[in-house]
């Protein structure tokens, strides 16, 4: 079986039993009433609103769906990893919106565009400090934050199994030039993208005004492909919310205007290059 983590596995084993339920024939009200649960159980596991699935209802229904001995281990495997205590549930404060951080955790492949801002896997903390002081959080919630940032970027880290997280990120030339901070730090965040650049994991691509008006203008978007066959999935955030995209059509035409964005920029090569010119001359 191939290894997801427990966001993923969550989601794959909630999307599975949707399908057993569906090829059983029955409505989530009556497998309710087999099991004596109350009305909306199966939907909220169907939902995948649960957080840490019960082993004793998942082989319920594994049980009343009639799922084959290989198939059933398979199922109570991703159970077991869906009940791993994931890092971010500690920082329910600072991830609001849902599962995002465990989604960008479990990923072997994170495509990311904003417009006007650094995506904070790239973030040195004097740039994500600058930019979270104009919010309207309090100090403490700043902090918190701020250490969560840091652990998620870890992902990019090499590991046991290779270099970290594959990351295509587009950057924008807008996202380096609003001033914030000492001009040391802002030319060390420029610093910061140039290393990162140079990983095998991370290709930057840097879209200029010179170049004049791209495709996604007005996008922020972030992509997860996930290993094996698990569908990706889309993220799109504005300053009220961050919208979840599950369906494959959807997810797709997403990655299609990613693809956009991505080849009206510069190429990695030519990106570091840039990034490194624009680092000894900024003011």
């Amino acid at each position: 079986m191939t290894t997801y983590g427990a966001t993923v596995a969550k989601r794959r084993l909630a999307r599975r039993l949707v399908e057993l339920r569906v090829e059983n024939g029955y409505t989530a009200n009556q497998v309710c009433d087999k099991l004596n649960w109350g009305r909306g159980k199966v939907g909220r596991f169907e939902a995948n609103v649960w957080k840490r699935p019960e082993m004793s209802d998942v082989r319920d229904l594994l049980r009343i769906y009639g799922v084959p001995d290989a198939e059933r281990e398979e199922l109570e495997g991703l159970a077991m990893l869906a009940r791993g205590r994931a890092w971010w549930r500690e920082y329910g404060d600072v991830f609001e919106d849902g599962e995002y951080a465990g989604f960008e955790s479990d990923a072997e492949r994170i495509s990311v565009y904003m417009p006007l801002i650094l995506p904070g896997l790239l973030q040195i903390s004097a740039y994500t400090e600058a930019h979270m002081h104009v919010g309207t959080k309090s100090a403490q919630w700043r902090a918190r934050a701020l250490e969560a940032r840091q652990r998620r970027q870890q992902v990019l880290e090499p590991n046991e199994d290779g270099p970290g997280v594959e990351l295509v990120a587009v950057l924008t030339e807008a996202s380096l030039l609003y001033r914030w901070g000492t001009r040391d730090q802002r030319r060390a965040q420029i610093a910061h993208l140039v290393a990162m650049s140079q990983r095998p994991n991370v290709e930057l691509r840097l879209l200029r005004f010179a170049d004049g008006p791209h495709p996604g203008m007005s996008s922020l978007i972030s992509i997860f492909d996930f290993p094996g066959d698990e569908p990706g999935i889309a993220f799109l955030e504005n300053d009220a919310a961050v919208q979840q995209i599950d369906s494959v059509p959807e997810v797709d035409v997403y990655k299609k205007i990613f693809a956009d964005i991505r080849s009206a920029a510069l190429e990695p090569a030519a990106t570091t290059s840039y990034l490194t010119r624009l680092g000894d001359t900024l003011d």
